[in-house]
Parts: structure tokens; C-alpha cells; sequence
């Protein structure tokens, strides 16, 4: 029997990179992620965390099996992950200050956020946002 207390779930999208360490990397030293350890000899695998968030990386012996979404999208505006954030202004001016390339900058959107897009140092798509109410 399942018990009366709700249950809480979280996600971990898992993005197929060329170079785990140097996108480990990225994500530490521009997005304020950290990581423990990698996985593999040579490296192969490493999950990068922020606030509760989780990003797994993974490589593939063979190079060049990265898929972001862009790449499926003909305006190449497809997100690979939307993460929900405190606040996404915030957020944005820390990632301007350290130079992460903002693929759409923040605005209100029509679905009743205030986000806007980052591009990693692979191409993946992420997208910052924040409930603005409307």
C-alpha cells in the first residue's frame, strides 16, 4: 500500500557531450554548478548540481553523438531543459557577468514566465525562468 504522504520527484536530463571534463568545467567555473567526482578511466560521466538541480554529462567513446534540440528545431529555439528558478533576472546578470553566451535574453513570456535561454559550450539549449504571475 502506498502511503497518504505525497510523493516529491525530480529529473535529471542527461546530455551527451564530446568532453566531459571540460564541460564539467563549464558548468562549475560559469554556471555555478559543482560536481564530486567523475566516473571512468579516462572520464566518461560526471553529474553537475545546483540548487537541487542535476545535469548528467555523458561521453561516448565516439565523438560527435551530441543531439541539442536546436539542431531538430528549424528556428533552433528548442530548449533541452527549463529550469525553474527563484529569480531569473538575478540569474541572468550573474551569467552576463561571466561571459555565458545568452541565446535569448530575459523577457516576460506569453505562458506567465520571465525566463530566458543560455547555450552551453556544446549547444545545449537551457532555459532560466521564473513564474511572473500573469
Amino acid at each position: 500500500m502506498i502511503a497518504d504522504t505525497p510523493m516529491t520527484w525530480h529529473v535529471a536530463p542527461c546530455f551527451i557531450v564530446d568532453d566531459v571534463v571540460v564541460t564539467a568545467n563549464f558548468y562549475r567555473d560559469n554556471l555555478g554548478f559543482h560536481y564530486e567526482r567523475f566516473w571512468g578511466e579516462p572520464p566518461c560521466f560526471c553529474m553537475v548540481k545546483r540548487s537541487g538541480i542535476i545535469i548528467m554529462l555523458s561521453q561516448f567513446d565516439k565523438p560527435g553523438s551530441m543531439r541539442p534540440n536546436r539542431l531538430a528545431d528549424p528556428n533552433g529555439e528548442a530548449w533541452d531543459a527549463y529550469i525553474w528558478v527563484d529569480n531569473a533576472d538575478t540569474l541572468c546578470g550573474e551569467f552576463k557577468a561571466k561571459g555565458v553566451k545568452i541565446a535569448r535574453d530575459i523577457c516576460d513570456q506569453p505562458y506567465g514566465n520571465r525566463d530566458f535561454d543560455i547555450e552551453d559550450c556544446n549547444g545545449y539549449r537551457l532555459c532560466f525562468g521564473h513564474d511572473s504571475g500573469g
